[in-house]
């Protein structure tokens, strides 16, 4: 393996009509080789990746939902301006998870 001069990337083979050369992707600078022939391989990897169900335990209130229009909704107020205003309330739907913000 091989590395950029210019930027210390590693270099990769690349061919422009019968002649060799090595490349980097993130500089673009092209290195002459003494190369013969290279071959590139594919390999696939399955990655297994583990999920966690979110379980929300917030109150639950009656609030329409402006998107699907359910009838439940989580609550919770939340500070978002400076200290002198008053929280925010955000509302969360039961049913799709779209979340707002109350009036």
């Amino acid at each position: 393996m091989k590395f950029c001069e210019k930027c210390g990337s590693v270099l990769f083979p690349g061919k422009k009509g019968n002649k060799y050369y090595l490349e980097c992707r993130m500089c673009g600078k092209k290195i002459k080789s003494n190369i013969k022939r290279f071959k590139f391989e594919t390999i696939n990897k399955m990655e297994k990746k583990v999920v966690i169900e979110e379980k929300l335990t917030l109150p639950v209130t009656i609030k329409y939902c402006p998107k699907c229009e359910s009838s439940k909704a989580y609550f919770w107020t939340q500070q978002t301006g400076i200290e002198d205003e008053p929280p925010t309330q955000f509302f969360k739907c039961v049913k799709c998870g779209y979340v707002w913000r109350g009036e």
